[in-house]
């Protein structure tokens, strides 16, 4: 899971300019302060970067970073992924 985090912490810093000091796995989309339009971009930045498909009905900013971390993760092992060591395509 920690590859997926780490990636996901830089995206959000690199990308949507949110504070590093902010980001912890219990915090929600929405308490970063990203928007429902920020949620899908993140979505099809994480799709993107993996080549993974993500439902992005589920894409709402009341996710914790937990989650979706869990969420990736978990398509990343459906999708075989995890078993070449969770690298993006």
């Amino acid at each position: 899971m920690e590859p997926v985090y780490d990636h996901l912490v830089t995206t959000l810093t690199d990308k949507f300019e949110v504070d590093a000091k902010e980001v912890h796995p219990d915090r929600t989309l929405g308490d970063l302060d990203l928007d429902s339009l920020a949620v899908v971009e993140l979505f099809v930045t994480l799709q993107e970067h993996w080549g993974i498909p993500l439902d992005e009905d589920g894409a709402t900013a009341e996710l914790t970073l937990e989650q979706l971390t869990q969420t990736v993760t978990a398509q990343l092992s459906a999708d075989g992924t995890a078993e070449r060591g969770g690298a993006p395509r």
